[in-house]
């Protein structure tokens, strides 16, 4: 989505005026179907394409770079993982994070 579709969504449910990179809402009900090995459904993850682009210029590395970062950044946060608060949450967040994106080396702080 663009800025304005995502500070959108971060005022009306997070309070919090403003764009920013990615927001990531879990599924609050069990409503999801399960068919034969099929993983549930864990919930929505909206991505801002322009911010997506200025962190990847201001970082140097490829926009495809900045969004698999982000994407990740994302389902952890729906399987529970968080990093407002520092301290050794996140550096287990970051961990994950830099465990599935070694091979793009871009990972950086929120």
């Amino acid at each position: 989505m663009d800025d304005d579709e995502i500070r959108d969504l971060n005022a009306q449910f997070l309070g919090n005026d403003e764009p920013t990179d990615v927001l990531s809402f879990p599924d609050e009900g069990d409503d999801f179907i399960e068919g034969g090995d099929a993983a549930p459904f864990l919930g929505d993850i909206a991505i801002s394409l322009p911010t997506a682009q200025r962190q990847a210029d201001a970082a140097g590395h490829p926009l495809a770079a900045e969004m698999a970062h982000l994407l990740v950044h994302g389902i952890l946060h729906l399987k529970g993982y968080d990093h407002v608060n520092g301290g050794e949450e996140e550096a287990r967040m970051r961990a994950r994070e830099e465990h599935y994106l070694g091979a793009f080396g871009t990972v950086h702080h929120h």
